[in-house]
């Protein structure tokens, strides 16, 4: 497993950006684009020193907002999920969504987990990658 990004909760995903542009290099900014699958809006922010921040905004972010928790998961990318889900699972992980093909990753799988490291997302990159 090798770390991606870290998700991000928030209200208004606009809002978010120009907040972070005050006061962070951004070298790229995804479009938004709406996952029906996650029934979330979703942007992918790469930071000038390559640190990645997905914002996620819709109702799967709602009750932590509710909390002022922001932080939402760490994702980690995989060659093969379906095995890395074997693992952890084993090592003591819950299985909180099945794979599933993700609009923001250009249809990629990714799963979600719960962990010792918290709400964990992988995402499944194939060997190469």
């Amino acid at each position: 497993m090798e770390f991606h990004h870290i998700g991000i909760a928030t209200e208004d995903i606009e809002k978010t950006l120009e907040n972070l542009k005050k006061y962070f290099d951004i070298s790229n900014i995804s479009d938004t684009v709406y996952d029906p699958k996650q029934d979330a809006n979703l942007c992918m922010l790469t930071f000038k020193d390559g640190v990645k921040i997905e914002l996620i905004e819709g109702k799967v972010v709602q009750n932590i907002l509710k909390r002022r928790q922001y932080l939402y998961h760490t994702c980690y990318s995989v060659g093969n999920i379906e095995k890395t889900i074997e693992e952890l699972i084993a090592d003591g992980a819950f299985l909180v969504s099945e794979p599933k093909e993700a609009v923001l990753f250009n249809n990629k799988k990714v799963a979600f987990l719960a962990w010792d490291l918290g709400l964990i997302e992988l995402l499944e990159m194939g060997d190469k990658e």
